[in-house]
């Protein structure tokens, strides 16, 4: 999995007042929790924690002034319209210890021939996985799939070491047949009116 570095540094001006004078220093406010300690408010540069967001469960080693921890993202709040980061919550995490988070799916593989629809129950797969070892990703095959297939949690393939936090019966993807579309009211009007004639 990812490993990134990032430097951080304590806040303790808090407020929207606060938030909009570190924007403008390229920066965005993060809350640090876990193990049952206080929450640690941090300060993080925008641009460094926008990229190592782009891996999901990235693990970031955090060196807050001089102090160093270990920590993965557990929410990300961003601004509706335009998209960029607005805070962060970081969960403390030890080498060794196991943590729960949701792992992206990635579907390969094609249905069988026909009008199908692939409906997407669950767009991440719950795992426990070590904090150290969370899988990127998990991939799922839908090749020769049909209408009334499933595929369920169970018949997802693992790395080792990462364990379902969901039940295996639970489906993740499902493929439903395709429905016609229905003639509208005025189109079977005009074809009784032609017919009539």
């Amino acid at each position: 999995m990812a490993d990134v570095k990032l430097t951080a540094e304590i806040r303790n001006e808090f407020g929207k007042g606060a938030s909009r004078r570190l924007r403008r220093e390229e920066k965005i406010p993060a809350v640090i929790y876990g193990h049952g300690a206080d929450p640690v408010h941090i300060a993080l540069s925008s641009y460094d924690t926008m990229m190592a967001l782009k891996t999901p469960n990235v693990l970031i080693n955090l060196d807050i002034e001089g102090k160093k921890e270990l920590v993965i993202p557990k929410a990300v709040q961003r601004e509706a319209i335009r998209g960029f980061l607005v805070h962060v919550d970081l969960l403390t995490v030890k080498r060794g210890e196991k943590v729960n988070v949701e792992v992206p799916i990635h579907i390969e593989g094609d249905l069988a021939p026909g009008q199908h629809i692939l409906e997407h129950v669950l767009n991440a797969l719950p795992v426990e996985a070590e904090a150290t070892h969370i899988p990127e990703s998990v991939t799922l095959s839908v090749e020769g799939l049909a209408a009334g297939d499933a595929v369920h949690a169970r018949d997802i393939p693992l790395p080792s070491g990462t364990t379902l936090a969901v039940d295996g019966e639970d489906v993740v993807i499902q493929v439903l047949a395709a429905q016609a579309e229905e003639p509208s009211a005025a189109a079977e009007g005009e074809e009784g009116e032609a017919a009539a004639e």
